[in-house]
Formats: structure tokens, sequence, C-alpha cells
């Protein structure tokens, strides 16, 4: 509770010490030992113990706790298994403080209510949630309030000073200091400083400050004592454990705890008291953090901010710069400037033979594939590079799935002269090795993502460690409409582009709205682009198309609306692909592009109120829209745009000839003929198409 919380830090400044915090994630290396390692950091001198509940994305640690949390939810570790863990702990006799610390989805998934209610009855004292600022965590708050429970807030070196003094005034029993910008994981040095941070943090509250993030050695921990009222060691006690022999994990943290504090050599007090400035100030009803954003940052009850500590400050600036930006003509002139460079208006066209074959509506292709780079992409990469100039960042760093992202990206750093990193999964590399190439020609550099199952998802979870990690001079160009708000609501904008034009192209041709407009949605952005200048136009039919995978009804696809649920991931709450305890599942599609468990928050929305319609189209079902439009009208498609080809056709068959259909083809086909010819030998039979050679074409005659 948080009078035993309290009472920790008393007890270690009586005794001119700091207080020692251990963080260690539940059920590492195995359940059994769990309860044991907690009674030995107790008998090794630990103060308060910070137990991690295990995620599948744990997007603010680094890779020694992101491995310590893939082995616990392997050994079947919930927040039930943490429960009862503490639980008999405590009936064995452990007395130490217990915080919960990890995301937030799980806690959301369980229900926040229950999990404080079991809680407070198994004994654990409080949490720490990393991505739930308390903005966001109103409710959560008062639901541990009212429970005796602690919400320990983090400060990071980034805070503000203005944002410091809000989130002092919420804590009730410490707070968590981050010594230095990135994510978990032992150091060779500590942060110079910690000591101006720290200094910063005191003007404005007189409780303990324990600082985390990089300490693992007893000289790192004496520095910091002096400096602090309490000392965060976790990644090292994972290295300690996995280094220990069989039989000896709990007793090598014990000899760890004793060593690094100083117990085992005499060298545990401080030389001298630590000084301490300012006052504890309380939280007034009226005073309560709601969220400040400039723009609104939901779509009903979709999107927000759910991000670590580290990112709030860069992410307002973010928010401001891009506030300007949209309400200066002069940055819009800058955009449209480069519409020769982007090949913009993209074309739109009648599509004859593709209408002739469905037999009802009039269709119409909406070319983004003829843009520069071969799809959409380009047009967010842009607007947000431009953004990012103004706020004078020179490096960008970007995740891509089937490439184009990365390519847009590294293009545009290309002609503004800015330092390129992309992120991307392994097995999205391989799938897409010319894309890769074409991003390293441009001057971009591409980092592997090896975690998880190797795709989108996991190159988002890179990238975001990244901008955490070097948010100073460093612009995280995302790629869809994804995220925490404001990449949503800014990606969105440019690319409205898309709709737009369709709307002006299509009344110089028809003289009138499209009856539907089609498109693909991963997470979303091509689709959000073509639909969002049309959702007041309410005789227009938005539907989207997602990526069925082996089927809906199998456990590989990556159809999050049609099959998702609320959840928050990524910064933003949103349907997701995940099981009933929170943790998200590995995704398929034969389209690099759609192979991810999120959608942006808009679509949610879109979904949640009927305005728009999403069908799950199956990679069988997207080769045949493949074949259709490349056999029909000459043009090879993207699999993304494969799936709304596919979709689209379905639709205009059921429409009459009087009715018009635009298909936003979002990108080029030349990156998917590899992947198209290894599962041809698969699928192909399944839809009627060979393109195997019946003979060695080495051994055909030469004909003279």
């Amino acid at each position: 509770m948080t009078s035993r919380i309290s009472a920790a830090f008393s007890k270690a400044a009586q005794e001119e010490r700091p207080a020692f915090v251990a963080y260690v994630v539940a059920g590492y290396p195995t359940p059994d030992l769990m309860v044991d390692v907690l009674l030995e950091l107790e008998k090794g001198g630990v103060d308060l113990i910070e137990l991690g509940v295990p995620f599948t994305d744990p997007l603010a640690d680094g890779p020694t706790i992101q491995a310590a949390h893939m082995v616990a939810l392997e050994n079947g570790i919930d927040i039930d298994e943490c429960v009862r863990l503490v639980k008999e702990a405590r009936e064995r006799g452990l007395t130490t403080p217990v915080l919960f610390m990890g995301y937030y989805n799980p806690i959301m998934q369980y229900g926040e209510e229950l999990l404080v209610q079991q809680c407070a009855q198994a004994g654990i004292d409080g949490y720490i949630v990393v991505d739930l600022p308390p903005e966001e965590a109103v409710t959560f708050r008062e639901l541990c309030a009212a429970a005796g429970l602690s919400y320990i807030p983090l400060i990071t070196p980034s805070t503000s000073e203005g944002r410091i003094q809000r989130l002092v005034q919420i804590a009730d029993s410490f707070v968590y200091v981050v010594s230095r910008s990135g994510v978990t994981g032992a150091r060779a040095s500590l942060d110079l400083h910690l000591p101006n941070l720290l200094g910063r943090i005191q003007k404005h509250t007189a409780l303990p400050l324990a600082v985390g993030f990089g300490v693992n050695t007893h000289e790192h921990f004496k520095d910091v004592g002096a400096m602090a009222d309490g000392v965060v060691i976790g990644s090292q006690f994972i290295t300690v454990m996995r280094n220990a022999a069989s039989g000896n994990v709990a007793q090598a943290v014990r000899e760890y705890c004793e060593q690094v504090s100083g117990r085992s050599s005499d060298d545990i007090k401080r030389e001298k008291p630590l000084p301490k400035f300012g006052s504890i100030d309380s939280l007034s009803g009226n005073d309560r953090m709601q969220p400040q954003t400039l723009l609104p940052d939901r779509f009903g009850e979709f999107g927000g901010q759910y991000i670590p500590e580290a990112l709030y400050d860069c992410v307002s600036e973010l928010e401001r710069a891009y506030v300007q930006c949209k309400d200066d003509p002069a940055f819009w002139e800058e955009f449209r400037s480069f519409y020769p460079y982007m090949g913009r208006p993209s074309p739109l066209h009648f599509a004859d033979r593709l209408t002739a074959e469905c037999g009802g509506a009039q269709i119409y292709l909406k070319r983004e594939d003829l843009c520069h780079t071969g799809s959409h992409k380009l047009n967010n990469a842009i607007g947000q590079a431009l953004v990012a100039k103004r706020l004078g960042k020179t490096r960008i760093i970007a995740e891509t799935g089937a490439g184009q992202h990365g390519v847009g990206t590294a293009t545009i750093c290309a002609k503004l002269g800015l330092k390129c990193i992309i992120y991307m999964g392994s097995e999205d590399m391989r799938r897409q090795a010319l894309n890769v190439f074409r991003i390293r020609m441009l001057g971009g550099e591409v980092i592997p993502a090896v975690t998880g199952s190797c795709t989108l998802k996991d190159a988002v979870n890179e990238a975001m460690r990244d901008w955490v990690t070097n948010a100073q001079d460093t612009h995280y160009l995302v790629g869809s409409a994804i995220g925490c708000h404001p990449f949503p609501t800014m990606v969105r904008d440019f690319q409205c582009v898309i709709g737009n034009e369709t709307k002006e192209q299509m009344h110089t041709l028809t003289a009138r709205l499209p009856d539907a407009v089609v498109a693909c949605v991963g997470g979303g952005s091509n689709s959000i682009g073509m639909f969002h200048p049309f959702i007041a136009d309410k005789s227009v039919r938005l539907i989207g198309a997602e990526a069925a995978g082996d089927g809906v009804d199998t456990p590989k696809h990556s159809a999050t609306i049609s099959a998702g649920t609320m959840g928050v991931f990524h910064g933003a709450k949103t349907y997701l692909l995940q099981d009933h305890k929170g943790q998200i599942m590995e995704t398929h599609s034969v389209s690099a592009g759609l192979d991810y468990p999120g959608v942006g928050p808009e679509h949610s929305w879109l979904r949640s109120t009927g305005r728009a319609e999403y069908h799950a189209v199956s990679d069988a079902q997207a080769l045949q829209g493949f074949r259709a439009l490349t056999q029909l009208e000459g043009i090879i498609p993207a699999l993304e745009s494969s799936h709304a080809v596919y979709q689209a056709m379905q639709i205009a068959r059921k429409m009459s000839p009087d009715q018009q259909l635009v298909i936003c083809v979002s990108g080029r086909g030349d990156k998917d003929v590899n992947t198209v010819a290894e599962i041809l030998p698969t699928i192909g039979p399944q839809i009627g198409w060979d393109l195997r050679f019946e003979e060695d074409p080495t051994k055909i005659p030469r004909r003279n």
C-alpha cells in the first residue's frame, strides 16, 4: 500500500542509505523459482520490488527485458499468475512493498476495477504503467487511491518544467526518475545530466525520487544513491538470473543484491545527507490532469496518447509544429510545390475491361501506383519531412512493411539532405528484397527487426525505441494513420490529397460523386486518405478491404476490424488482434503492407459508427484481384491494392450499370512479382492460375 512504500523510503533515509528498488519479470526464469527470488530479494536488502507484468510488445524496454517478457509469456504468466505469485510470497513471509510494472493493454482487458480489487487483496502496493500517462489514467488513479494503492508517475530527461510540476502533483509515494533517454538496459556509465534533472524535480516536491535505467555496478549504485532517495536496478537482475547455475538462481540474486548495494562490503551508507527542496502539492478535484492537446486527439472513443513519458513532450512539440504548419498557407504552398516531383495529381480513368468482366457498376481507377516511388506513401513522407525540417530535426526514422514507405521516406530524405534510418521486419526484408535495395541505393540504412513475427509490428516497436532514445534530433516519420495523436490526424491530412483529387476528377469525368470508393486497409493510410473527404457525402459508400490471409477462421490473418477487439497498442486505443489477456497476436498476410495487428483509430471509429464497411479478403482472393487487373487492364497492382481490387469486383457485380465505383490502386506490383511466383504453386491451383513452365526453359532448342 502507499503507506508501506513511504515507510520503506523512510526506513532507508533513517539508515542514511538509498532505498534499493529491484525490478524482475514475473515468471522469469521460471514460475517455480519466482517466489524464492522475491524472498531472496528481500533478504538481500531490497526495499521495494517492481514486478514486471509480461507483454508481447514492451516497446520502452531494451532487448534484455524484452527477452525476459517473451520467456515469461511462454511460461504461461498472465495477470492472474502475477497476483498469485505475490499472494504466495506474502503467505511465505514477504513484507517488502511490491509494485506491478507493465503496459496498459493487459490491464485494460483484465478490467481496471477488478485488477485493483485483486491487487489490494493480494498485498500489491501500487502500479507503474509505462504507456499510461496521467492524462489517460484519471479513472485508474481514482480507483488506486480509493483502494490505498499508489500510482507512480515517471519523469524523464525530456520532461518539461511545466509537466514536472503537474506530474509531482499526482504522485503519492515517490517519483520514478528515468536517468537517461532511451529504453531499459545496463550501461557502462551514468548520465552526466542526472544532477541537473534531480534538481529540477526537487524544486517542486519533497517526495522521494528513485532513479533507474542503466544502474548495474556498486559504483553506479553509490553515485546515484548520493543524489537520489532510491536506486532502481532491472536489466542486470535478468542477466544475473540468466547466467546463474541451475538450482542457484535465487541465491545468485541475493548475492548480487548484497554486492551491488554494498552490504557485503559494509559500504551502504551515504557520505552526507541528501538536500531537499520544495514542498508536496496535493491534487485538487478541479486540477485532475486531462489531455491538453491542441487538436482533437480522439475519434469517438478511439485514439489518444498512450505513450511512455519519454515521448510525451516531443509528441507535444510535434503537434504544436503541425498545427502551425496546418494553419500556414506558405506551408501548403511548399507542399504543393513538390507535386511535379511527386507526379500529382495522379490519374483517374475508366477501367472498361474490368467493368465488362464484372457486369455491374462502372469501375474507375485512382492511380496512386503512378506516383513517384510507385505508391501513395510519398504524399505523407514529404508532408512530415517538411514538418520535421521546421522542427530542426536532421535525422529521420521510419518503419516499413512492404517497403514502399521506406522507399518514399528515403526518397524525400535524399531530396532534402536528411539522414534516413528505416526499420523493417527481417521477414519483410526477405519478401521485399527489391525495396530494401532501393532504400539503400537512395542512401538510407535498413535495420532489421528480428523479434516477434519479424514483420511490420516489430518494425514499429524498434522505430519507437529509437525515437525514445534519440528524440532530440530525430523525427519518427510514421508511415500509416496509426499510433498516438497527432500521427493519425497528420498522416490522414497529407493523404487526403487522394480523396480530394478523386472528387474533383470524378466531377470532371462524370459530373457527380461516385457511389462507392474502395481501398485496402492495413494501418489504413491510403484508405483514410480516400475516405475522409467523402465522410460527409452520405451517398458514397466507403469500403475497406483488409487481409484475411488463410481465412479469418484460422490463426493466420490480419483482419483487424473484422475479427479484432478494442485495445491499446502503439500509442492509441483502436481495434486489435489480441487474445483475451491483452497479448498481441501474430498476424499473416501475403501482403507485407497489410501484415499488422492494429488499424488506425479513425478507421475504428468509422467502423463503430457504421459510416464505413470493411471486408476481409483472403490471400487467394487477393491473388485473383491481382490477376484480374493485370490481365484485363494491363496494370500490375501491389498485393495490398489487389485486396481492394478483389473486393471492388464483388461489390461492383451487385451494383447497377448506372452506378460508379472508384478503386484506389495504392501501389504498383513490381515489388511483389517474386512473392507471387513463390505462392502460385500453392495458391494457383485454387484459383486456376498456373504460370509454371511445362519444360526446363534452358533445354528448349534455339530457333535459327
